[in-house]
């Protein structure tokens, strides 16, 4: 698995940005409720944002990425008529009953 910075400069800066934003509003609101676990969560899932901006990597990005390039190659496929070979027309016929 090659793992290669997918996303670019200003949108690793925004998610720097908005990562540390969300962990200094969810910390300071755990200051005043600690028995609150959605502060926590809101903690951590900002600092991921925070470390996906700093690494440049994005896992969801690179699994839309991959999800897209394999529909791609499906359509390519299935549009050549590759992988069909012996295959009968599967259409069914319209039964009004």
């Amino acid at each position: 698995m090659k793992i290669s910075p997918n996303i670019g400069i200003l949108n690793a800066l925004i998610r720097i940005t908005l990562g540390l934003t969300i962990v200094a509003w969810s910390t300071s609101k755990m200051v005043k409720r600690p028995w609150r676990d959605s502060y926590l969560l809101a903690a951590f899932c900002g600092a991921m944002k925070v470390a996906e901006g700093i690494v440049r990597y994005c896992p969801v990005t690179a699994l839309c990425e991959r999800w897209s390039d394999m529909v791609k190659e499906h359509q390519n496929a299935t549009d050549s008529g590759e992988g069909t070979e012996g295959l009968v027309d599967l259409d069914v016929p319209y039964n009004p009953t």
